[in-house]
């Protein structure tokens, strides 16, 4: 009992269903745009103006050196300058500052030095609740701005 002598063949689709990658691709951009904006750096500097003057300073500063090669230097007012390592740094300097809350304590990093290290003494001084700090910088000699300043 033949029914008919044809079969019916069904070509088969060889296509990549590309509907779910589409939706998990924008799943994932949404968690990226919402989240980004909730990443804060660890170390927040306020960068200075270019027309910035020294301030006058009613006590001398506090004084980290950052040699090219990484080794820490600690000044404190009234006594010579001193080789430290980081911990000793954090404490020593956590401690002067917890007695003296107003002194400001300024970075001075080598200018052919690695940024890490500046960078990383700003979070030690960061961790020892230091709340003043700042860059130092040598002024620039003879050489002009952009408005005709020097």
């Amino acid at each position: 009992m033949r029914t008919s002598g044809r079969q019916r063949r069904y070509k088969l689709k060889s296509e990549i269903n590309v509907v779910p990658y589409i939706d998990v691709m924008l799943v994932l951009l949404i968690i990226f745009m919402v989240t980004t904006p909730m990443m804060k750096s660890n170390v927040d500097v306020n960068l200075p103006q270019a027309d910035a003057k020294s301030l006058q300073q009613k006590k001398d500063p506090v004084i980290v050196t950052v040699k090219q090669d990484g080794q820490l230097f600690l000044t404190l007012p009234g006594a010579e300058k001193e080789l430290l390592d980081a911990a000793a740094l954090q404490t020593k300097v956590g401690a002067f500052v917890r007695t003296n809350p107003d002194v400001n304590v300024l970075v001075a990093g080598d200018d052919q030095g690695h940024y890490g290290g500046v960078v990383q003494v700003l979070a030690d001084l960061q961790q020892a609740g230091v709340s003043k700090v700042g860059l130092m910088a040598q002024p620039v000699q003879g050489k002009s701005t952009s408005d005709g300043r020097k």
